[in-house]
């Protein structure tokens, strides 16, 4: 089933994929930018949030990115544990960095629309705790992976401490249905996101999703790189 995976699994064979799709997936990046923000704009102003609720367009791509992204780290590490798999660990360390960055966006956007709609920067709503928690994973993961020479350890311990973290994803998505909560509940899959707001937002969703694996790939091929060179110095006399 994963014979696909495991054949591009080889640095050479992913360089060479990678360095052919970037370009297009960065095209298809701006131009989704681009007819995200025009939509956007175009939108009328909400009946309660007036243009406040342009914020959507940023905090709730950004938002779902967090938790896509810290699933791509778990998934990762499940090849990493279990079948060694040669890039999963540079794929699940690079990921990090991205999803906190993410992360960090959903909370200051979430806190700037909070601000007109609950009246408060900060609530400790469940919501927001538990993806607090989740920025915080991500920075203890990534200075875990700084704070440990051993490379073939760190990622193991890393691996483990990203599992651990993944029990937080199901607490973000029903925080708001398990516990009172300020934050309103899903309205996407409801079908309560009206038209006008409902398409800038998936057209904005495809950028940051573009945006992630452009990045991804980058920092991939950056580390695979920055591998290659350490082993030719040490292999130099």
């Amino acid at each position: 089933m994963f014979d696909w995976l495991f054949r591009y699994a080889n640095p050479a064979r992913f360089m060479s994929l990678s360095g052919t799709l970037l370009p297009w997936l960065w095209g298809a990046a701006v131009l989704s930018l681009l007819a995200g923000l025009y939509m956007g704009f175009s939108a009328p102003p909400d009946y309660q949030q007036g243009r406040t609720v342009l914020i959507l367009f940023i905090h709730v791509p950004a938002a779902i990115m967090a938790t896509n992204v810290y699933a791509c780290i778990v998934v990762a590490s499940l090849f990493s544990l279990v079948n060694r798999h040669i890039l999963a660990d540079v794929a699940a360390r690079t990921a990090a960095p991205l999803g906190a960055a993410f992360t960090l966006l959903a909370l200051v956007t979430g806190s700037l629309w909070g601000r007109p709609m609950w009246g408060t920067w900060w609530e400790w709503d469940p919501r927001l705790v538990s993806t607090l928690v989740m920025f915080f994973l991500y920075l203890g993961y990534s200075a875990l992976w700084g704070a440990i020479e051993d490379e073939t350890k760190a990622a193991r311990i890393c691996a483990v401490l990203a599992l651990v973290g993944a029990v937080n994803i199901p607490i973000i998505k029903f925080s708001v249905e398990w516990w009172n909560s300020l934050h309103q509940g899903e309205s996407i899959m409801s079908g309560n996101l009206a038209g006008p707001f409902l398409w800038p937002w998936l057209v904005m969703q495809l950028f940051y999703m573009l945006l992630f694996v452009c990045l991804w790939l980058m920092r991939i091929r950056t580390a695979i790189l920055e591998r290659r060179v350490r082993n030719l110095m040490q292999a130099s006399p």
